[in-house]
C-alpha cells in the first residue's frame, strides 16, 4: 500500500514585487496555516516517509514546517526542480520515480498545475486547490511505478479554511 499526500504551498507574499517567483516567502496567513495543517495530519496518524517539495520558497518552507512538525529535519526533503510549476505529466514521472521504501510521501508543489494533477487520480474533482490544501490517495501496490496505474483511491481532501 502506497499513500501520497499531495500539498499545494502554504499562502505566499506578495510585498516584494521585485522578488523573483522562485524567492517568494510565506506571508503571516501562511506560516500559520502551515504548522496547523502538519498537526491536522499528524491527528489522522498519517506517518510520512518522505517529503519531496519543488525548490521555490514558498514551496520548500511549507515542506520545512511539515518536516519539523512531524519531528523530521529539513535536511530529509528532497527538492525536485521539476516540480516548480509543473505540468501533469512531470507529477506523474516523479511519482513513479519515488523508492519504494517509502511507503507515505508527501510532495509539496503549485498551481495551477496540482490541481490539474489531481483532477487526473481519482473521481473527485477539485475547482482549485487551495493553498496548503492537502488531497491524499492510496494505491493498492508495493511500487510507486505502478501507483498511478493501480487505481489510487482518494482517501480525504483537508484545507485550511475547512474547520
Amino acid at each position: 500500500m502506497k499513500t501520497l499526500l499531495i500539498i499545494r504551498h502554504a499562502k505566499s507574499s506578495w510585498d516584494h514585487s521585485i522578488l523573483n517567483d522562485m524567492d517568494r516567502p510565506l506571508n503571516d496567513r501562511g506560516k500559520r496555516d502551515a504548522p496547523a495543517m502538519a498537526q491536522r495530519l499528524i491527528r489522522t496518524g498519517v506517518p510520512i516517509d518522505a517529503f519531496v517539495s519543488s525548490p521555490a520558497r514558498r514551496a520548500r518552507t511549507t515542506a520545512e514546517y511539515f518536516s519539523r512538525e512531524f519531528g523530521r529535519s529539513e535536511k530529509d526533503i528532497l527538492l525536485v526542480p521539476e516540480l516548480y510549476h509543473a505540468p501533469v505529466q512531470i507529477f506523474k514521472e516523479v511519482i513513479a520515480r519515488l523508492e519504494d521504501r517509502f511507503g507515505s510521501v508527501a510532495l509539496f508543489s503549485h498551481n495551477p498545475g496540482i490541481t490539474a494533477f489531481v483532477n487526473t487520480l481519482t473521481s473527485v474533482r477539485l475547482d482549485n486547490m487551495p493553498t496548503c490544501g492537502i488531497f491524499a490517495v492510496t494505491s493498492s501496490t508495493t511500487h510507486w511505478s505502478e501507483f498511478l496505474s493501480a487505481d489510487p483511491v482518494f482517501w480525504f481532501f483537508d484545507y485550511p479554511k475547512k474547520e
